[in-house]
């Protein structure tokens, strides 16, 4: 059976559905179980070799490609595809027990020892040397196989060690900072070193920011941050361009986690052909669908224009929270389909088959240790089985309502110690802003603050604290050209070197606020503060109190409680051609509904609980619907087009079940 997918090639002309495959667990006669059973589920790409190292080199330069050639041609003769993934992310225990200076070392001094997975400093030469030359061997000797479609280098990159503090790593830091900086007198500057007599005369003085009595100097640590992201994309890209070169033409990528800190994944996007993502949502957590939709669309967001894929799921459970929560009935195909309605082209799972052994057994599978009588397997061979009706979605894109303002270096600046509030974090920000959009149905890209703003109506921007003048001069440019922006509270307060913009805070956006930020009271957890708006209404706000002079702005709501009582909370001004509503607190819920509702152009309302995504094609347009809730939901919706995944004809209402998923094709009349 031949593959309709062109080597080479991106997207492919199906849905890809399948997941890791770990057949150096089992015995070859598994092996030919397993190709049979995955042709009977509708697997189409198998991702192969991703922890087989002490598999392919038992020992110091003695390798053996036999096993996984022959695992290979099994899944080509029956049609399946494969990701061939490079095995640098757990290297094998002769290499840690020759040299365990490749072993990473904590900030404060302890070196790991062996005996899970990523133990291995990214700066290491020795390290360095011998995941090249695994990677090398892999590529000449299988990478021309028939079967393999795309590179998958790596594994969750910086994982399990975010950093590393050793001695090595610290020259390499060095050496970085001499590139970025030039003189130790720079450095001085950028750090701030003037305080606590932090003078460097050479940067052979400089360390990581190990443990210390204290706060070690905030802009070291950020630095520190870029260094390390910058260093395991360095290991990366060794990896790509020593495969491309092997290989040319093969899609690389590699599988990114979501809202992961430690790593600039809009930098990483950039240095790969497509974006993966591995998601485990909380089965037990309600919010778990919103986050979801967040992840989605940051993944979507960080290589536009670029189908992506579902790298990992599970299908019933994980196997590391305290209280392992099973995905409920439907839920394993609705969350699927939740990853397709924004802008998916492949769902991959964790793992194909169970594992026997290990810290991942208990990791649920596409096939259960009790094998094909498992309920999960009908679930499995179902989705499977629809999934080859749709290709034609492959060809749709989602068109966003809103743009959210995010960065990475702001991230790493916002939660970096010695702040007014640690109770400002930046996942609580997104998802705060985030959520109105989500109870609206409307779809939203992140963007890069610096990147081209002008094709969305409403910019959101949740607490930039480190804002750079490139971003500033985007930001107000969009807003100048007639763009809405909706600005939190501590945006605009540092610059890249964690240096406070003075004269007020905003710093370079001051102007757009509609009057001066004079100084910031945080509120104390639990604790709230009323808000009386201009038309009446009063609501509740948390976390954050701005102390405001007015200005030219519009004064939408006054704190009405508390000692900044009278003074403004929320200002609206006009800016240019377009407006800025500046909230200087953190609303409650049912007010941010109410104010950014408004502002996102007549959103077709949607139930609670349902979330309604569109794709288009040209003049197509494809509308999903899922039910998050656990009863039936009556939706309603425009007549005419056609449920995919029923061949029913659409109404003006859709009864969702529990779990339910409606895909309708609809098309101009003609």
């Amino acid at each position: 059976m031949a593959s309709s997918w062109v080597r080479g090639s991106w997207p492919p002309p199906h849905i890809l559905y399948g997941g890791d495959y770990n057949p150096e667990q089992w015995p070859p006669e598994v092996w030919r179980e397993d190709v049979k059973l995955m042709t009977e589920a509708g697997v189409n790409l198998a991702t192969v070799g991703v922890f087989s190292w002490s598999w392919l080199e038992p020992a110091p330069g003695e390798f053996d490609f036999g096993w996984l050639r022959e695992v290979l041609d099994l899944l080509h003769s029956s049609g399946i595809d494969v990701a061939l993934a490079t095995p640098t992310a757990s290297p094998p225990p002769w290499l840690s027990a020759s040299h365990p200076e490749v072993l990473p070392v904590t900030a404060a001094g302890v070196r790991f020892s062996h005996g899970s997975r990523q133990h291995f400093c990214v700066h290491s030469p020795v390290y360095r040397r011998h995941a090249l030359r695994i990677v090398d061997r892999l590529a000449r000797e299988l990478g021309d196989h028939p079967a393999v479609r795309l590179w998958h280098l790596h594994n969750e990159y910086a994982c399990h060690v975010p950093a590393c503090y050793c001695d090595v790593s610290a020259a390499a830091f060095r050496d970085w900072l001499r590139h970025r900086y030039g003189t130790p007198d720079a450095l001085n500057e950028a750090w701030g070193a003037a305080f606590w007599s932090q003078r460097y005369r050479d940067f052979a003085e400089v360390l990581p920011p190990r443990v210390t009595p204290t706060h070690p100097n905030p802009a070291q640590q950020l630095d520190y941050q870029r260094f390390m992201n910058d260093s395991y994309l360095a290991e990366f890209t060794d990896e790509r361009d020593l495969v491309r070169a092997v290989t040319p033409g093969l899609p690389v990528t590699t599988n990114f986690m979501g809202f992961f800190k430690p790593l600039d994944y809009f930098q990483w996007a950039a240095a790969e052909d497509l974006c993966c993502t591995d998601n485990y949502p909380d089965p037990a957590d309600p919010a778990s669908p919103m986050l979801t939709a967040m992840h989605y669309d940051l993944i979507r967001s960080v290589k536009k224009g670029t189908p992506w894929t579902v790298m990992e799921q599970t299908t019933l459970r994980v196997n590391w929270r305290p209280v392992n929560a099973a995905k409920p009935p439907g839920e394993m195909r609705k969350g699927s389909y939740q990853a397709l309605a924004r802008d998916a082209v492949g769902l991959l799972f964790f793992q194909w088959r169970a594992a026997r052994a290990g810290a991942e057994k208990f990791h649920s599978a596409l096939l259960p240790h009790s094998g094909t009588a498992a309920p999960a397997w009908a679930e499995v061979t179902g989705l499977g089985a629809e999934l080859q009706t749709l290709p034609e979605l492959n060809a749709s894109r989602v068109a966003s309502a809103a743009a959210i303002a995010f960065s990475w270096p702001n991230w790493w600046a916002l939660e970096l110690g010695s702040k007014p509030s640690a109770e400002i974090q930046m996942l609580s920000q997104l998802r705060w802003m985030y959520r109105p959009l989500w109870e609206a149905a409307a779809t939203a890209d992140f963007v890069r603050p610096d990147e081209d703003l002008s094709g969305y109506p409403l910019l959101l921007v949740p607490s930039l604290y480190l804002l750079t003048e490139a971003e500033a001069t985007c930001i107000s440019s969009y807003v100048r050209s007639g763009g809405t922006a909706v600005l939190s509270f501590w945006t605009g307060i540092v610059n890249e070197s964690e240096q406070v913009y003075l004269g007020g805070y905003g710093g370079p956006l001051r102007e757009l606020f509609g009057g001066a930020v004079l100084d910031v009271a945080p509120l104390q957890p639990g604790e709230t503060v009323e808000l009386a708006w201009a038309d009446g209404r009063r609501s509740s706000a948390t976390h954050w109190q701005d102390i405001i002079e007015p200005g030219a702005g519009q004064v939408l709501a006054r704190y009405a409680s508390g000692p900044w009582a009278g003074r403004p909370a929320v200002l609206e001004h006009r800016y240019g051609d377009g407006r800025v509503i500046y909230l200087g607190t953190r609303l409650d819920q049912a007010a941010m509904r109410d104010l950014i509702a408004p502002l996102l152009g007549g959103q077709p309302p949607v139930p609670s609980g349902v979330e309604r995504v569109l794709r288009t094609a040209g003049p197509v347009t494809y509308e999903f619907l899922l039910n998050h809730t656990g009863t039936p939901v009556p939706v309603p919706t425009a007549p005419g087009g056609t449920d995919l995944l029923t061949g029913t004809e659409a109404g003006e209402h859709l009864n969702l079940p529990p779990a339910g998923v409606a895909i309708i094709r609809r098309e101009p009349a003609s």
